[in-house]
């Protein structure tokens, strides 16, 4: 099966200002913004420069849920978690975000899976996002 992931979606209560949080961030940039009449749902679908993508969606009256402060406290909760991306150099990255406004949730430490480490931040609205340092063993 010749399958690969093409976006992560978030709903977010304020999708200007979370819009132009990931951009500044991440570097992201807007590929296509919507609106679907009927709910009144917007959104949006940001790129990085690598090609992954993060769509943000936002609807009148939604209601905050998921808000865990760490990835163990969210995995008490069955469903969408986080999303995650990875970087050559960890810490930079992680200071970067901070600077830009993520709250620290996990500072970089060893991961469990052996050879990388990880850190964990959340965008303003408090959704997790993983950060994960692969050393390329070449």
């Amino acid at each position: 099966m010749n399958v690969r992931l093409d976006h992560v979606g978030v709903n977010v209560r304020d999708l200007d200002a979370q819009t132009a949080w990931y951009q500044r961030a991440f570097g992201l940039k807007a590929v296509f913004e919507f609106q679907v009449e009927g709910p009144g749902l917007r959104g949006v679908v940001l790129e990085h420069p690598d090609g992954w993508r993060l769509e943000l969606l936002a609807r009148p009256d939604s209601a905050p849920g998921l808000r865990a402060p760490d990835p163990i406290t969210a995995a008490l909760t069955e469903g969408y978690g986080h999303f995650a991306v990875t970087t050559p150099e960890l810490d930079p990255v992680h200071t970067a975000l901070v600077a830009h406004g993520a709250g620290e949730a996990v500072a970089p430490g060893p991961s469990p899976e052996p050879g990388v480490r990880m850190a964990w931040v959340t965008d303003p609205e408090g959704n997790l996002i993983e950060l994960i340092e692969r050393r390329s063993t070449e």
